[in-house]
């Protein structure tokens, strides 16, 4: 078999489970929503009357993904140290290439870092405007 072959279905099957993993549990939570939407339209249209507990458990799930103070304080945290420790790496493994006396930043991690720690200090100031609370 040609090693080049090999290597292209390696590539695949490893991308192909990446996918997998992401896709699938969407997939079958949007197919199960659909399910339950297409259940509640039948009763409806027969004329049944909802429990108050199905109209519960459909709203609460709702009700949890508001963004709040709390949530948005702790990604901000979970962002803004993301960022802080991908610049701290820069500046470690910089000092390390260059020598403890030299100041050469520039190995773009630096850069990379800022993408994190401005989300993260975004989220941080949503949470302080953010009037639901938890």
């Amino acid at each position: 078999m040609d090693e080049g072959f090999v290597a292209i279905w390696i590539v695949m099957i490893i991308f192909g489970a990446i996918a997998a993993i992401i896709v699938g549990p969407s997939w079958l939570k949007s197919r199960e929503k659909r399910d339950i939407q297409q259940t509640v339209r039948h009763a409806i249209d027969k004329g049944q009357q909802l429990p108050p507990e199905l109209i519960d458990a459909m709203t609460r799930e709702v009700q949890g993904k508001l963004p709040s103070r709390s949530r948005d304080l702790r990604k901000g945290i979970i962002w803004t140290a993301t960022g802080i420790g991908i610049g701290l790496f820069s500046v470690v493994s910089s000092l390390g290439e260059a020598g403890w006396g030299s100041e050469n930043f520039d190995n773009g991690l630096l850069g990379i870092a800022c993408v994190p720690l401005t989300i993260g200090l975004a989220f941080i100031a949503l949470s302080f405007f953010n009037k639901n609370k938890d």
